[in-house]
């Protein structure tokens, strides 16, 4: 047992050497955290993320975490992060042996953050209030690589985080429903990534590495009501996949049984390891992402009711008004922008 567990470490830590290189900032065992492009709109140029549009968050004060470095259970064409799959690894080679304790991720992931962001200080341009404020994060999106609910402590992580007045966003693929009802306690928000319609093109295009991922993903979607945090449908575009009739027919009876609170139609963007499996025109441009995002609209009944043209992104909901998390300088009706995004180094 000891030699298995030493051999798993340094699978881990071979990993974890080549995440430091995509600028990764390793934390612990298994975790890390990474500077996100808006951090530093925020800070140098006063521009916010599209979840600050929609949801309050306050770019400059978001950490970008990850739980599960290389645990996932899937092995999606599209994902742009290091897959243990893309370098020679077999993915049960990389579940966790171990579990980090919650507290040390967090007081890790913040101490990290803080290391990110202190090159900002006294930076020509950085308002020293704006400093001040990203050295005191206020959310943390618990996503970045890796499938989060294979965290086995993941309640507990949530419940740290809000013990310290951190607003928590969960993203997950939804695998683990069991995960998910048994939390010891909720994220403020939780987030499904969806790309595929049914189990055909699920199992196409999401490559699930175990048995029924997308009837656990039904499971997960069935549930969603019962939840009080607020809930999300990310829907990622891949032009020539999934824009497609079926496919946003597709969509909308899975809108049926989850009624999310919102459905965010974003794009695919052309990154990392995901260029060696997809293509550049399988990114849409803004309005390809738009139209799409109509359609959906007319099937499901959600209603636009904003849009971030840097980030590709289009916000349905039938909320009359968002839930907000942070005090971000824009919201649903601030005018859109057509200044850089993340997306302009990709094109």
């Amino acid at each position: 047992m000891e030699e298995r567990q030493v051999e798993e470490k340094e699978i881990y830590n071979m990993l974890n050497q080549k995440l430091v290189k995509q600028g990764y900032h390793i934390i612990g065992n298994h975790s890390s955290v990474k500077k996100c492009y808006w951090n530093h709109a925020a800070l140098v140029e006063g521009r916010f993320c599209y979840k600050g549009k929609f949801y309050g968050i306050e770019s400059h004060r978001c950490i970008q975490l990850s739980v599960t470095n290389h645990w996932c259970w899937n092995a999606c064409l599209h994902c742009w992060r290091l897959r243990p799959q893309d370098v020679g690894i077999e993915w049960n080679e990389t579940r966790m042996p171990f579990a980090d304790d919650p507290k040390e991720i967090v007081e890790k992931a913040i101490q990290e953050y803080r290391r990110i962001i202190s090159g900002y200080k006294g930076r020509p341009g950085v308002s020293p209030q704006m400093y001040k404020e990203a050295t005191m994060p206020k959310h943390v999106a618990i996503s970045l690589t890796g499938e989060a609910t294979l965290y086995p402590r993941l309640g507990e992580l949530i419940r740290e985080f809000h013990r310290r007045g951190i607003s928590t966003f969960l993203v997950t693929r939804g695998v683990r429903p069991d995960v998910l009802a048994n939390l010891e306690e909720e994220p403020n928000q939780i987030y499904i990534s969806l790309e595929s319609w049914d189990k055909e093109s699920y199992n196409y295009f999401n490559r699930p590495l175990v048995p029924r991922a997308w009837e656990l993903t039904l499971e997960t979607l069935e549930m969603l009501p019962s939840f009080s945090s607020t809930t999300v449908y990310r829907i990622t575009i891949v032009k020539g996949y999934n824009d497609n009739e079926t496919a946003l027919k597709g969509f909308a009876r899975l809108v049926d049984i989850g009624r999310p609170d919102y459905i965010e139609v974003k794009a695919y963007m052309y990154v990392g390891a995901s260029r060696g499996r997809l293509r550049l025109d399988n990114m849409p441009r803004h309005w390809e992402v738009k139209e799409v995002a109509k359609k959906l609209s007319e099937l499901t009944g959600y209603p636009i009711v904003s849009e971030s043209m840097p980030s590709r992104v289009v916000l349905l909901s039938k909320l009359e008004k968002p839930v907000r998390y942070g005090n971000a300088p824009v919201d649903w009706n601030s005018p859109d922008i057509s200044a850089p995004g993340e997306y302009e180094d990709t094109a």
